[in-house]
């Protein structure tokens, strides 16, 4: 029997676990019909009582470089076991340190502020015509994993055919955002493709991308906080002028605990 917790942030949910399974267990206990059902797999692995490593797997069993709001669930994950005494967070994740600080808001509940890295925003990606539309610029952005962002118009039924394309268009794949900036110019809504996964309810790194990506085009102001809008709710997001370096501030919810045979 392998004993796991289930944590969520904004919808995106993930199976926390403190022992690295197969791809092939991964992709078992991701199933929504005959296994636990999340868009992914964390094995934990503490190291010190506010310091641990993070692993992540797509629900496919593939092994993405970082996972933004997995990352602020490890860090509630830690919390709960007394890590928040110290009052911060270190976790190790393939991309790097990352200082996360979760806050108790109730039982199993926390809000969670994570430093995020640096972005590092790359060349534009244009796209063949697809969908029905003509070819789209895809601005490439790196948080920890790579994305491609797109403030070209689209309309809702678009957005799986188009993520699933400029996935397959970029090597090694990529996550996938497209946005539209809201009035005001403090806001963005995002739809997310998530490489390995599919559509998602959020993507954490993805909304830093996406207003990485922003800042450097002048469509939204750096060194402030930009409301980030997904399909799961709204993460805070923060873009240093001078170094890129992004915060990221948003929820982690444990949804229950439980066993299950692998």
């Amino acid at each position: 029997m392998l004993r796991f917790e289930k944590w969520e942030g904004l919808g995106n949910d993930f199976i926390l676990l403190e022992e690295e399974l197969s791809p092939e267990q991964v992709r078992r206990l991701c199933d929504r019909h005959r296994g636990v059902g999340a868009d992914g797999v964390i094995a934990v692995e503490a190291i010190q009582a506010s310091r641990c490593r993070m692993i992540v797997h797509n629900a496919d069993g593939s092994r993405p470089e970082m996972c933004g709001n997995g990352l602020r669930c490890v860090a509630a994950y830690m919390a709960d076991r007394g890590a928040s005494k110290a009052g911060a967070v270190v976790v190790l994740t393939d991309a790097g340190e990352r200082l996360c600080r979760p806050v108790r808001q109730s039982e199993g509940c926390y809000r969670v502020s994570a430093s995020m890295g640096v972005a590092e925003v790359g060349g534009v990606l244009e796209t063949p015509a697809h969908a029905g539309a003509t070819g789209r610029p895809f601005r490439m952005v790196r948080v920890g994993n790579p994305h491609a962002v797109s403030f070209a118009p689209f309309v809702s039924e678009d957005v799986e055919e188009l993520g699933r394309a400029v996935d397959q268009l970029v090597e090694g794949g990529a996550n996938v955002e497209l946005c539209k900036i809201g009035d005001g110019g403090r806001q963005v809504e995002v739809s997310v493709w998530e490489r390995g996964v599919g559509l998602t309810e959020a993507c954490g790194t993805g909304a830093c991308a996406v207003v990485a990506a922003a800042a450097g085009a002048g469509q939204l102001p750096f060194d402030e906080p930009i409301d980030v809008v997904l399909a799961g709710g709204v993460l805070e997001i923060t873009v240093a002028r001078d170094s890129w370096a992004l915060t990221m501030v948003g929820p982690a919810r444990r949804v229950f605990v439980g066993e299950t045979l692998v």
